[in-house]
């Protein structure tokens, strides 16, 4: 990691000297981050635990003892990261900002690998701008949680930065319409892992990219006077499969799902407080971090073609924010599902589909000074998991519970 991080300060002292031979600026920024988080159940989770979604169902021994309900905690420096952000010349009217970001979070189980977080090149021409690279996705929006646990409100609020195409259009009164057409790299979609029917759940982009549509967002937002208010929709058309294996038999098959989803949000923001809500009426978005996905209703009995039907959820969550140099937190989240249209006949693709209610409360207190912030919090989760019924609502519900204790130490420049 220190090798790491050399090479990577040795980066930012090359561009430096470029920049002053050149006609752009630049602003390098960064942090330190040391991250120590403690769970009391096993948990469905990435990087190792870092990154907590909620606590997992119940896994019976012989003897009538639960596997998951065991504990465990690490330290990471994981999420130490690197940018820059640039102004280049004007392109026309056109001003140019860029911005590139890394941090030491790799990908699947290869940690401490530099990895790109956000990665594009702005034209802003004042009441309309255009932005082309990786950032972060417009569900995800402005209006986020403030708290410690990076998965910053995750399942309940869509955490994912992805490549895009990003219009903007604003107003003097205070209007923004955002228009996006969006794929997919780091945070995917699920589908089937191969071409059998009943194959199991995986994540890859190659679902949205054999569809050859982008995702597609539309919003408008209000921002003025400390506030945000707004409301969006998305659209995403998936090719779960190009083929069928059938016994010796490969068939060639036309299966597509498409999915719409809509959000509403707002926040207030005064000199030492904010609130914020997000609700979120989510079909298949899996790939935002969020509980979702699809499953097989219809199969062709010869060529074994499957038809979809997508899983739907209600996700919400509030948060109250209070201080400055010492800053309090408490977060509140709660998902539903809400079964999904068409009888199931078949697979199931997706991340918490065997959930029927989900609930966390998150209380955090930091202490900011000047380049540092340390800070701990404190989140109880409640799932409640049961069986899947023929529209995929759960029945014959029980609960299990998480306390998850996380304790973070900063240093920002």
């Amino acid at each position: 990691m220190k090798r790491i991080l050399l090479s990577m300060t040795a980066a930012a002292l090359a561009l430096s000297t470029w920049a002053q031979e050149s006609q752009f600026d630049f602003k390098l920024y960064g942090r330190i981050r040391a991250d120590y988080s403690l769970n009391t159940r096993a948990s469905q989770e990435s990087v190792d635990g870092l990154f907590y979604m909620y606590p997992l169902d119940e896994k019976l021994d012989p003897n009538g003892e639960d596997i998951n309900a065991t504990a465990a905690g690490n330290m990471y420096m994981l999420y130490t990261r690197l940018g820059v952000d640039m102004k280049g010349p004007n392109v026309g009217k056109a001003k140019t900002t860029a911005k590139l970001e890394m941090d030491l979070r790799g990908s699947s189980s290869t940690y401490a690998v530099p990895r790109v977080r956000q990665a594009y090149v702005q034209l802003d021409w004042g009441k309309s701008d255009v932005l082309i690279g990786q950032t972060w996705h417009p569900l995800t929006g402005d209006v986020t949680p403030t708290m410690l646990n990076l998965s910053t409100g995750a399942p309940y609020q869509p955490f994912s930065r992805t490549p895009m195409l990003r219009y903007r259009l604003k107003s003097k009164s205070g209007l923004q319409l955002t228009t996006a057409a969006l794929w997919q790299m780091q945070y995917n979609s699920a589908g089937p892992d191969d071409d059998k029917p009943g194959s199991k759940s995986v994540k890859n982009f190659r679902f949205l990219k054999n569809g050859c549509i982008p995702e597609v967002y539309v919003a408008l937002d209000y921002k003025k006077n400390g506030l945000t208010a707004g409301i969006g929709g998305e659209m995403i058309s998936l090719r779960p499969r190009q083929k069928s294996v059938v016994g010796d038999n490969t068939y060639k098959v036309d299966e597509r799902i498409t999915t719409l989803s809509a959000e509403a949000h707002v926040k207030y923001a005064a000199r030492n407080w904010s609130v914020a809500a997000k609700s979120v009426y989510g079909s298949n978005l899996a790939h935002t971090s969020m509980l979702g996905g699809y499953a097989v209703s219809k199969v062709d009995s010869k060529t074994g073609e499957q038809e979809y039907t997508p899983y739907r959820h209600s996700s919400s969550w509030f948060n109250f924010v209070y201080g400055k140099k010492w800053q309090t937190s408490l977060f509140l989240g709660y998902v539903k599902n809400l079964g999904t249209s068409d009888i199931i006949k078949g697979a199931k693709y997706g991340t918490g589909l065997d959930i029927d209610q989900l609930a966390s409360a998150n209380l955090s207190l930091t202490y900011n000074l000047p380049h540092w912030k340390i800070g701990a919090e404190i989140e109880p989760t409640v799932a409640w998991y049961g069986t899947a019924g023929l529209h995929g609502k759960i029945v014959d519900t029980h609960t299990v519970n998480n306390y998850r204790a996380v304790a973070v130490a900063m240093y920002i420049f």
